[in-house]
């Protein structure tokens, strides 16, 4: 069984979000309108989505169910 090449992420995933998703938005910018420029933003409206609900998670006001 061949090992498993791992490494050590240099950035968070939320870091690499952020810039997969300005990214995309430039890219789709240069795309006219049309069903491909539309999956474009879908993907990067998601990913800030993802963005929002980490930084909601981790906030420091949310409590524990008791």
């Amino acid at each position: 069984m061949p090992k498993r090449r791992r490494f050590k992420q240099q950035l968070t995933l939320q870091d690499r979000l952020s810039a997969w998703v300005k990214q995309v938005q430039e890219e789709a910018a240069r795309l006219p309108p049309g069903p491909e420029r539309d999956a474009l933003l879908k993907k990067a409206r998601q990913a800030d989505v993802a963005n929002h609900l980490h930084d909601w998670v981790i906030s420091p006001g949310l409590q524990p169910p008791k």
